[in-house]
Formats: C-alpha cells, structure tokens, sequence
C-alpha cells in the first residue's frame, strides 16, 4: 500500500516528534507499550525500507535491535556490536539505550515491569507486536514469560505501524529476474523434486517457504527488493502436484510467468499469502521450519493441519555447494581480488599526495569491482575504518562523521586502516577484511595484528570430522588471543550464499550453543574473521572466507568413512587478496604459519597475475614476496 497523497514528511521530523505520533496510535488502540523489531515478513536481516520501523522511531541504524516505546519511555536494546554506534544516535531523542549481554527477552521483560503504567481495568497492560514480523520461537518466549509475569498480554494481531507512520513507504517494485546458465548449475524443476522428496520421506503434504534467501535459490531466481541481497519479498507453498509464488504484481513478466508455469509454479498476489495459509485443506500435514516462520503465517494455518517443525530443506541444500557452482565462486574470487589489487594500487600511490578519505576508500573500491565481469552490486556496506573507527566492528563513514586519511601534503596520521568489503557476483557472493599500515605502524599494533593472524591462519589450516559443532572451531581461532588474556565480541565466521545472502545459515562458527543442523558439510562456504579491538585506539580484523572439502585420512591404514577414522574435512581458502606483511611482528610467528602465509601469497600472485597489469600488477609482485 502506497502512502496517501499528502502524507507530511515524517522522515524529516525529529525523533522525539515521531515518537510522540506513535505514542498517539498507541493510546487511540489502547495499547500500553508497542515493540518494533528489526524484521519483516521474512525474517530478514537486512530489511526493505517499509519495514524499518525501528530505524524511523528510534534514529538507531544499526542492523540488530528492537525498540520498546511506551507513554513516557522508549528503549532501544541491542548487543555489544552497536553500543558506541546507538550511544551516539540515540543522543537527544528520547530513546534509552540497553545493552544486551544475553537473551533478549528477559530484557525487555524486565524493562517492561519496570514502567510506572496504570494497569487496565481488564486484561492487564497489552503490548503490541507485529507477529506477521515476529519470529515464531522468540514471540512464543516472549508470550510465555509474560504470562508468567501476570501483569502484560501480548496483542499479536495488528500492524503497529500502519496508523503511525502515515507516509510509510509501500511493497519494492523492482523486476523478478532469473539466475540462468552457466551460473545456475541446478534447473528449478530439479530443486523443486528434491525437496518434494524430503517432503515425501517425511510424510508431509505441503511446504511452506518464507525466507528470501530459500525462495530466490529454489526457483533460480533473483531480484533487488533487499539492499545489497539479490532477493525479492515473496512467499511459496509446495504441494505434491503445484507450487504458489505469492509476489507483488507486476514483478514477474508475461514471459517469465510462463517459463515458472512450465515447472508447475504459479503466481499468486503478495497479499494473499495469509489468505492461503488459512485455506490449507484440514487432511494437508504442512512441513514450517520454527527459526524462518513468522508468528502470523503459523497462526494463520488452521488449527486441524498437522504441522510439522524442521528446518527447510532447501536451507542444507543451498548452504552445499555444488562443484560447479565452487568453480563459479572461485572464478568470482579472481575478479574480485583483482579489482582489490587495482584499488589498493591506488590507495598506496595516493597517500599523501592526494586527499583520501573513507569515504574515498568505498567510492573508489566499489568503482574498481564494478569494472569486473559479472558484477551486480555491493554484498554489503563498505566498512572503511581508520585507527578509532576500525575498532567500531560495524563502523560505517557517512558525510556527515568521517575521518581524513591524507591530503596533497601528507598522512593526517600514522595507523591502521581497515577495510571490509564485499560483491555480488553472478558466480559468487565475496566478503573479505584486510588491515592495512598507514605510515609506520607501532609495535603494539604489530603485535595486535600478528595475534589476530595467528588465528585466521591457525583455523584455515585445521582438519575436523565431518560434522564439527561451531564452538570447537571458533575456539582454534581465539586460542592465540586467549593466550595473551584478549577476546573480540563477535563470531569466528557465518555462512556465504552463491549469488545470494552475504550471511547465510545454516552454519556458523561462534560460541554460541551448538545446533545439530549447524554442523560443518561438504560445500560449504564460511567466512573466518577473528578480531581485536582497542577502543579509541585501533581495530584489526583478518577475514577470508573458506570452503569445506573432503580430505583423504593421513595414516597408512585409514580409510574414508569407516568407523575407526570416520571422513574429514578441511578448508580451501577462497579469498584472493595480499595480506599485509608490515604489520606481522615475525618474532611472533612460528615457522609453520610463515610457510603457509607465503603459500597463500604465491597462490594469490599466480591466479591474480593474469588479471591485472600495470601498476596493479607491480603492488601485487611487491606484497606478495615471501616472507
């Protein structure tokens, strides 16, 4: 729905007057507090500007956070990551900051038990949520620890925004594409009969996809509805004999439409998704996966469908790549390293005679890799941090707060600059952290840095069963840190889409509690990013991202797959970029890690090689000698 003609330019009003209009809905309602989660109807991370409520009413723009508004307070609650970011957006408006240590719900209870609300005559205080954005298990825990509190009931059936945010943009309307040969190595039809068989084996009737991710890999196709993600908002359902796209009209062409019902898919309007859900036959046995199902769509379905929790098939599937798409992907990493080796070129010719800034820094790297074949758009927002900023993990330079690095007459200062960046690629999603010296860096700084590659180096070069749980992983990967009393606050490393989400799941390496569906499989794609951040000071963080392959048993008398030895894997590095050997402490490093980084830098050297020319190719020879 398109805002009214003259809907006021809430946008350009302050913070605090935003929240007082939706303070306003809330009374009229006879709501007592609202919640605006970072989410949509997908469960997205990054999110179409019609569902980024909490960004309008709170001025926090961070990815991860939610905020609880009600009549006198408003809190914006969000982790470790954010902290100085929301300290210094949430200035002046109104809005408290929580910092997350923990699990959120318990926090916003705790907050909300907190307020000074006069309880309703009946029912108790309600709070509103959105549940066609809520998340199926975190609305059941916060409906539960409600309940238990006695005082707050939980109203999911309402759009909280819909009557506060009079000119909220409507539904992208961006064309629907298709991912097509070469590049799309798996037909739809194949992928539709796969998972027709999981549905099979399972017993179900029915398949119901909501996440965008799932939805653009299963029918090879793509869009650009979600900023730096090539997806499109759309929901559909898997019967034994059909399946129903759900898609905004007019994003699918006549012929595009025709060549989807050729496989048996059929369009249907984007809002009448729910409208299906409800008319699932009482006899369908529907197969939801609990953590990418929103409250709304499982209330939705009847209450005589059997239903069954897991998680969708689709989602192991396309976290395994094929062979032909990993030879994709490492064609994606070429083009990828050679457009970085043509910037930095230009970086280390241009500090200190020319004005250079981060923002240059974004500009002029994503210049170089639109010059690539086959590149679609960033994956991400460019992360160029200088000294302090590089220790803001996900620092963003905006006009309006940025640092200078050099001018015409010289360096602002010695230091660190780091950069993370990545491409969508029709063969391949690139994501890639390297930290560079300005000037001389400090001993210090060189310490810091060799620490951080110790582990980037240390977990790149690991073998594990078939099967490894995320915290046994990330735990190679901080030793070094942990050795010398240092953590950073983030993961190790997330999952990569093909052409698809920067962050994909369903693996991870992290400490969080193990998943059995996050266990480490053949083909997939995982990014290994160990940190160190000192506040005000500097940031490192070394990232490259590694596929999963099989590995042959190293003693005489092992074979693959039998019980006594079991199958193993190993990460091939994918990522194509120098590291920087004038920031390595090499008393540090022992000969083992120095062979393999001189290992990594021919490798880079050999395939860039042929790529670039000039003066890309003088600084790639020069930071790729052998140390």
């Amino acid at each position: 729905m398109d805002p009214p003609v003259n809907a006021p330019d809430t946008a350009a009003l302050p913070v605090r007057e935003r929240l007082a209009r939706l303070r306003a809905h809330l009374a009229a309602q006879g709501w007592h507090a609202a919640l605006l989660p970072s989410s949509d109807p997908h469960l997205s991370e990054y999110l179409p500007v019609r569902w980024q409520g909490r960004e309008h009413f709170s001025g926090f723009t961070g990815s991860s956070g939610t905020l609880l508004v009600a009549a006198e307070r408003a809190a914006l609650f969000t982790d470790s990551r954010y902290w100085t970011q929301a300290e210094a957006e949430l200035a002046g408006s109104g809005v408290e900051l929580v910092k997350l240590d923990g699990a959120p719900v318990p926090a916003y209870v705790d907050w909300l038990s907190s307020l000074d609300v006069a309880q309703a005559e009946a029912g108790g205080r309600t709070l509103a949520a959105d549940g066609s954005v809520m998340g199926l298990a975190q609305t059941q825990q916060l409906r539960d620890a409600l309940t238990t509190g006695g005082s707050w009931r939980l109203h999911t059936r309402d759009d909280v925004l819909a009557g506060a945010w009079p000119d909220r943009p409507g539904l992208p309307l961006a064309p629907v594409y298709e991912h097509l040969p070469p590049h799309a190595t798996t037909s739809r039809a194949d992928k539709l009969a796969a998972v027709r068989r999981a549905l099979a084996e399972r017993g179900a009737t029915h398949h119901w996809v909501a996440t965008v991710d799932d939805l653009a890999w299963l029918l090879n196709l793509r869009g650009s509805d979600v900023e730096y993600n090539p997806v499109f908002l759309g929901h559909l359902l898997i019967s034994p004999d059909r399946a129903e796209l759900f898609v905004a009209e007019g994003k699918v062409d006549a012929a595009l439409g025709s060549r989807l019902a050729a496989d048996g898919v059929a369009c249907r309007p984007y809002d009448h998704a729910l409208a299906a859900a409800a008319a699932l036959p009482t006899d369908a046995t529907l197969w939801l996966d609990p953590k990418r199902t929103t409250w709304g769509l499982r209330e939705a379905v009847p209450e005589g469908v059997k239903v069954i929790e897991a998680i969708n098939p689709s989602t192991l599937a396309k976290s395994r790549k094929t062979d032909a798409e990993a030879a994709h992907i490492r064609q994606a990493m070429e083009r990828d390293g050679a457009a970085m080796c043509a910037f930095y070129a230009w970086l280390e010719h241009a500090l200190g005679h020319e004005h250079v800034s981060e923002l240059t820094i974004d500009e002029r790297m994503t210049a170089e890799r639109a010059r690539q074949p086959g590149f679609v758009s960033l994956s991400f927002p460019t992360i160029a941090g200088f000294n302090a900023n590089g220790a803001l993990p996900h620092y963003r330079a905006t006009p309006e707060s940025f640092s200078w690095i050099s001018t015409p007459q010289g360096l602002v200062a010695d230091g660190l600059l780091l950069i993370d960046s990545g491409a969508q690629y029709l063969g391949g999603t690139t994501d890639i952290t390297r930290v560079w010296a300005i000037g001389t860096p400090s001993a210090a700084q060189k310490r810091d840095f060799t620490l951080v590659l110790k582990g980037t180096l240390g977990l790149s070069r690991t073998r594990f069963p078939l099967g490894t749980l995320a915290p046994m992983l990330d735990a190679i990967a901080r030793a070094p840190l942990w050795a010398e009393g240092l953590d950073f606050g983030h993961g190790t490393g997330h999952g990569v889409g093909y052409f698809l989400n920067v962050h994909e799941g369903p693996q991870s390496i992290s400490k969080a509690m193990p998943n059995p569906d996050m266990a480490m499989q053949p083909g997939m794609i995982t990014s290994i990013e160990p940190g160190l951040y000192r506040p005000n000071q500097w940031g490192i963080r070394i990232e490259n991202l590694v596929l999963n392959v099989p590995v042959a048993p190293t003693l005489p008398d092992a074979e693959p797959g039998t019980p006594e030895h079991g199958s193993y894997l190993a990460f091939e590095t994918l990522s194509l970029c120098p590291i920087d050997t004038r920031c390595i402490d090499l008393s540090l490093m022992r000969a083992d890690e120095v062979q393999w980084l001189n290992g990594y830098h021919a490798e880079v050297r050999r395939r860039l090689s042929p790529l670039v020319s000039g003066e890309a190719l003088r600084w790639l020879d020069m930071r790729t000698q052998p140390l």
